[in-house]
């Protein structure tokens, strides 16, 4: 979700209570459950990495606990099976530049998404501290592992004493324990092994995921571009409000170019199933993302987000040359 969106959705007294991104069971697709991101193995420096993580940023995560109840589990999947080939599609690094600025417009109300890895704050949306340049929380797991994989690299960096409370908090917004962590982590930022961490598990958690999947299904980049936009938004997962599920809704309206299907027709059944899912909920009622943003492109048929790309956020227009 927008900072901008929360700030908004605050003042209006709207509670931003966000859907379920169900993680894989017995059954869930296969296709998308091979997927999900690994888990790292354990490292004595960083604790107990095996704990089950949530993936998502803050405006599309698992609803929170308060009791501090665990998240559901997810089952471990080589991290070979999310790899994507550089230099391929939306994994070119300029077309994964634009990639990164199309979901900061949104996210962040700015191009500028390298600014965002030392931003953190709480926007009051029940998941705690969010953080970095994908919204990492404190309340979900997916900080915990970040910072767990940071220490692991650099034992001594300036959030490594906050694992323990990091750990405790997990699966509650409770900030107990974590004075200071906000300064810590903005001084965090300055440090590139940190920036390559979070960089790391964006790419295991959304991106590779997301474009991997895409490729599978005969998209091309904005299909893929489309596919790793709501793997942000929703999470993995096979939940109907999840990225999953959404991929599923669309795939029982439309054939993927992969089966034999027009890729237009079937980015249409996606993006609509999206906007669906979004609506669902008072955090996701505003679907311009996808309304001005991804649709657009796929009306001026710009299959591959040649640039100039020219769109509307929450009402604000963006332009990359």
């Amino acid at each position: 979700m927008s900072r901008r969106l929360a700030g908004w959705l605050a003042a209006a007294g709207v509670l931003v209570a966000l859907p379920l991104a169900v993680w894989a069971d017995a059954g869930a697709e296969a296709a998308t459950e091979a997927l999900l991101p690994a888990s790292r193995p354990a490292e004595a420096s960083s604790g107990d990495a095996s704990a089950p993580r949530r993936p998502g940023r803050a405006s599309q995560a698992a609803p929170v606990s308060t009791s501090g109840a665990p998240r559901p589990s997810r089952p471990a999947n080589p991290r070979t099976a999310t790899a994507t080939a550089a230099g391929t599609g939306l994994a070119d690094p300029r077309k994964k530049e634009i990639a990164m600025q199309l979901v900061s417009s949104a996210e962040n109300s700015s191009l500028d998404w390298k600014a965002q890895y030392r931003y953190i704050e709480d926007i009051n949306d029940g998941r705690g501290y969010t953080g970095g340049i994908i919204g990492f929380c404190s309340g979900t797991g997916d900080m915990l592992d970040l910072v767990e994989a940071y220490t692991a690299r650099v034992p001594g960096n300036p959030l490594a004493r906050f694992l323990p409370a990091l750990r405790k908090v997990d699966g509650t917004d409770s900030h107990a324990g974590l004075d200071g962590f906000p300064e810590a982590w903005r001084s965090a930022a300055a440090d590139p092994a940190f920036t390559k961490a979070q960089d790391d598990e964006r790419d295991r958690v959304y991106f590779d995921p997301a474009v991997t999947q895409a490729k599978s299904d005969g998209l091309g980049v904005l299909g893929q571009f489309a596919y790793y936009d709501a793997m942000v938004m929703h999470g993995p997962g096979p939940g109907a409000d999840s990225f999953g599920g959404i991929r599923k809704a669309a795939l029982a309206r439309a054939k993927s170019p992969a089966q034999g299907g027009d890729e237009a027709a079937y980015l249409t059944a996606f993006l609509d199933a999206r906007a669906a899912a979004m609506r669902t909920e008072a955090a996701h009622s505003d679907t311009s993302r996808v309304d001005t943003a991804q649709r657009q492109f796929l009306r001026d048929g710009n299959l591959d987000l040649h640039t100039p790309l020219a769109w509307k956020v929450y009402g604000e227009s963006y332009r990359i040359p």
